[in-house]
Formats: C-alpha cells, sequence, structure tokens
C-alpha cells in the first residue's frame, strides 16, 4: 500500500512538473509569436516605404469610411422631408495637371513667313494674291546661357596745363562700381547663377564643372566654392542678420531639422552627423522669411539660443528637445504627424485586418480634423477658432479617449502611434488656442525640403564655414521664393548693390523691402502658380 502511495505522489509531482513545464512552453511559444508578429510588422512597414506609395491619401474603402465617420449621429434629421432628385449626364474631361501652363508674361519675337511678290500668281486665271489673312503658330524656345568676360575699363584723366607748368599734377578716375569680389573673375551674375544652380536647381558644383567644360572653358569647382563662400559672408550674412531680428518679432513661428554630413569638423569624425535647422514664419504674417542654421548637434540649446527673443507660438514635432525651450514660448503639436503614425500602423497591418483595425479608426480620427481644416480653411482666425472649439474639439477629445482605452502591444506600430499622441496630447491641443496656430507643422517641412532635396545630390558639406554659408544662401533664395521674387535676378541685384552702399543701408534690399525694382518680382499669376 505504502509503495502504491509513493508511486502515486510521484506521478503527482511529474504531472506538476510537466505542466509547469507547459505553461512555460506556452508562454514562450506566446513571446515568440508576438515577437515574429513585430518583425513581420516591421518588415511589412519597411518594405511600403522603400517601394510603397509615399502618400498619406486615404485609399477607397477608408475615404467612404471617413466620410460615414461620426455623420449619421451628428447630421440625421428624420422629420425633414428629401430632396426631389434629377439625373443629370454630362461629358467629363480629365486634367493630366493641376497647374496650366502659363507663358503669357514672356516676349514674344514674330516671325513673318510669306511668298515673294513676283510669286504671288492665282494658279487659275494667273492675275495677283493679295494677303487675305494670317495663321499663326506658338511656340516655347530656350536660348542657352552664354558666357563671356566682361572688362571693365576706366578712363584716368589728368590736366596738360598742370603737367607742363606745376608741380602738382591732379589726376581723376571715372567712376566705376566695386566688384562683388576683389581681386576675382566673379561677376554678380555668375555668383548668382552658381548659387541658383546649386542651392535652388540642385546641381552639385562638380556637375557644374563639367557643364562648363562641355560649354569650352573650364572654372573649377574649388574656385566656385571659394566665391560662394566669401559672396554669403561678406555679403548675404548682414542681410541674414536682419532677416532674423524680423523672424523674431513675429508671434507665431514654425521650426524643424534635418541631418547634415560635414567632413572636416574640428575635434569629430567625419561620419559624425551634423544638423541645419530651420525657422520660419507662419501663415498670417507681412514678412515671410524662411531661415536655416548650420549646427555640430541636435541639442536643445541651438534652438533656444536662436530663439532667445522670441515670444509666441512655435509649431514643432514630436522632438524633446524643443520642450526645453523658455516659458514664453509655447509649443504647437503636429497632427501630421500624429497621423502619419497611424497610417503606417494601417499599412503594417495584413490586407484582410486594414478596413476595421482599431489603426484606421485611429486614422479616421485624424483625417476628420483634417477635413474640418479644409473646410476652414477660408475663414478668417477667429472664425476659425470658434469652429474648432466647436466641431474640431469635440473629435479630438473622443479621439483621446478611445486612445487612451485602446489595449495595443506597446512595440507594435499601433502602440508607438497611440503613445506618440498621448505623450503629444497637450501640444496637439494647442491649435485650439488662436485661429492663427496651424493643426500641422508641414509649412515646416515643406521648406526644409529644398535642402533634403539637393542634399541628396551633392551629399554633404567639406567645412563648417561651407555649412555656414550653405544655410544663408538657402535662407536668402527660399526667403526670396516666399516673398514672390525671381531668386536669381535678386541675388544678382544684390551682389551688384551692396558692395557700393553704405553697410547701414542694407534694409533697403530685405525680400519684402518695398524699395526693390519691380523687375526681380515675379507676375502675381506666376507667383500663385508657384505657391
Amino acid at each position: 500500500m505504502e509503495n502504491v502511495i509513493r508511486e502515486l505522489e510521484e506521478l503527482k509531482t511529474k504531472y506538476e512538473e510537466s505542466e509547469t513545464e507547459r505553461r512555460k512552453l506556452e508562454e514562450k511559444n506566446s513571446e515568440l509569436a508576438k515577437l515574429v508578429a513585430y518583425y513581420e510588422e516591421c518588415f511589412g512597414l519597411n518594405r511600403h516605404r522603400e517601394f510603397g506609395q509615399s502618400s498619406e491619401k486615404a485609399d477607397a474603402d477608408s475615404q467612404q469610411t471617413l466620410l460615414i465617420f461620426d455623420e449619421a449621429e451628428n447630421e440625421a434629421d428624420v422629420k425633414k422631408p428629401e430632396p426631389a432628385l434629377d439625373e443629370i449626364t454630362y461629358t467629363r474631361h480629365r486634367r493630366t495637371g493641376t497647374k496650366e501652363d502659363n507663358l503669357d508674361s514672356l516676349p514674344v519675337d514674330k516671325v513673318l513667313h510669306s511668298i515673294p511678290e513676283e510669286e504671288r500668281i492665282c494658279p487659275e486665271c494667273g492675275g495677283p494674291m493679295h494677303v487675305m489673312g494670317h495663321e499663326t503658330r506658338r511656340e516655347l524656345t530656350i536660348i542657352p546661357a552664354q558666357v563671356k568676360i566682361v572688362e571693365h575699363e576706366r578712363e584716368v584723366y589728368s590736366c596738360r596745363s598742370c603737367e607742363r607748368e606745376n608741380i602738382k599734377v591732379p589726376v581723376i578716375k571715372a567712376p566705376m562700381p566695386e566688384p562683388a569680389i576683389k581681386g576675382s573673375a566673379a561677376s554678380a551674375a555668375a555668383i548668382a547663377h552658381i548659387m541658383v544652380q546649386k542651392y535652388m536647381n540642385a546641381v552639385p558644383l562638380y556637375r557644374q564643372e563639367m557643364s562648363f567644360l562641355n560649354d569650352g572653358f573650364f572654372l573649377s569647382r574649388q574656385t566656385m566654392a571659394n566665391w560662394l563662400i566669401h559672396a554669403s559672408l561678406d555679403w548675404l550674412e548682414p542681410l541674414y542678420g536682419q532677416m532674423r531680428q524680423s523672424l523674431l518679432k513675429e508671434e507665431i513661428l514654425h521650426a524643424d531639422e534635418t541631418v547634415l554630413q560635414v567632413l572636416k569638423e574640428p575635434g569629430r569624425s567625419s561620419r559624425r552627423e551634423s544638423f541645419m535647422w530651420l525657422y520660419r514664419t507662419g501663415r498670417y504674417t507681412e514678412r515671410p522669411a524662411v531661415l536655416y542654421e548650420y549646427q555640430e548637434t541636435r541639442s536643445s540649446a541651438n534652438p533656444r539660443k536662436f530663439l532667445e527673443d522670441f515670444k509666441g507660438y512655435l509649431h514643432t514635432d514630436g522632438y524633446s528637445g524643443y520642450r526645453m525651450l523658455q516659458k514664453d514660448i509655447r509649443l504647437c503639436g503636429c497632427w501630421a504627424h500624429a497621423r502619419r503614425k497611424f497610417h503606417e500602423a494601417v499599412q503594417a497591418a495584413p490586407p484582410e485586418e486594414k478596413i476595421n483595425s482599431l489603426s484606421q479608426k485611429g486614422l479616421e480620427f485624424c483625417g476628420r480634423l483634417f477635413a474640418l481644416e479644409h473646410e476652414y480653411e477660408q475663414m478668417s482666425p477667429e472664425e476659425r477658432h470658434k469652429k474648432r472649439i466647436e466641431q474640431s474639439k469635440p473629435v479630438s477629445d473622443a479621439f483621446f479617449a478611445w486612445a487612451s482605452s485602446a489595449c495595443v502591444l506597446p512595440k507594435s506600430a499601433l502602440g508607438k502611434a497611440i503613445h506618440y499622441a498621448l505623450e503629444q496630447r497637450q501640444y496637439l491641443e494647442t491649435f485650439y488656442a488662436d485661429g492663427r496656430i496651424e493643426i500641422s507643422n508641414n509649412r515646416a517641412e515643406r521648406s526644409i525640403k529644398p535642402f533634403v532635396i539637393g542634399r541628396k545630390n551633392w551629399l554633404f558639406c567639406c567645412t563648417p564655414k561651407g555649412a555656414k554659408a550653405s544655410s544663408i544662401i538657402y535662407s536668402i533664395i527660399e526667403t526670396a521664393k516666399e516673398n514672390g521674387l525671381k531668386p536669381f535676378e535678386y541675388l544678382k541685384y544684390i551682389f551688384e548693390t551692396m558692395p557700393n552702399i553704405p553697410k547701414d543701408s542694407c534694409n533697403i534690399l530685405l525680400p519684402w523691402s518695398k524699395d526693390l525694382p519691380d523687375s526681380l518680382r515675379l507676375e502675381q499669376n506666376n507667383f500663385d502658380t508657384a505657391q
């Protein structure tokens, strides 16, 4: 009997051990399944980023869901009679683009094609023929840039009488404008052309060197780099300083930053990342300005120093460094960043789970807010502020209530999206404080895009001095574009004018100055199209 009891106890012990081992294996299997799902999500998201469509526009199914989202309860009125329906049939031509070509501002050269008078014989009766009308065909022709040397020669005058009779002979020289760079062959037009090619058209200096070689002469990239640095530090930096002073007087600004590689930074490896910071004015300003600043690090000390005299609202992304700014600066979060994270979570989900997933629900909330903002686009700031409190605030409150109650894996794409939204809530809700505040920081992202596109072509800066010059040149060009100026003509005018006026008079050359000649400005239609 004792042997049987002992065997039963041993069997019970083994059973308990096996059950414990089974539970451990089940837990491990569950953890591995979650890990595999996480890696599959990351893999799918990376493939979408590399090969998929970058647009965040909703597809047809989700767009339909967005249109009916929270609409039935708000808009339904069972007592209201249904309207009569009229069937309308029409043909719709598909547009191939969103902007139409506008060539009306271009000069026109007329070329007349005629038949010699002695050949104007009627083939029927042999009588003379007269001009009864004209047929016209318009063509856009492009004349390639011409490169030539301009020799500035001035006459020197002396007095013949003094040469014969006096010991002192006066010498008078004809006036001649000062060059942009003394002792150099650089003209204002050449410097402006090289700047526009590199910083606006993203053509690196080595490609410009090859282009000049194909035109029949050699101009080294080192020479061009020296011209750019000298011209930016001598003439553009004073304008940059005044533009910064004007920008800091605004009440609403946008900020962003992106990486930059500088090869020869003292005490730093060539592979270390530096940063290009961007600060720009908001929508409601009379002096649009876009300023770049090169810094070695992403430290919060950089925006704190740049914005030390600023008081107001600052649009940013979710970077925590902006939270260390002065108390007089109130941060505005970016709903576009929040929406993007939910969009990524939707793309990472399996196809069969996308439409009714929690990720799609979060994306619909964000989409509803942006749809309402589109309705407020043409309103005054006061009207927009009122509408936001009445219509948008309930949507965001419902969104945050839903996000707080959602049960998701923290490391999943959806978990990261919800965590970002909840962490940024106080900043995301700042746009309810003032109708001039925008729902996103897309204005700054659009302004930093030209630098990012250029970086893909020229890849890096050699020296900190070159990086600083690049930040100044980008600032001048992008601010000129914001103010409706022709970048090449504006830069050329600066380099022709600044060497010949007092340094304290350079405010007349600021991009919003009323003293600038009209020849520097784009036609209003062309400016609206560019915008």
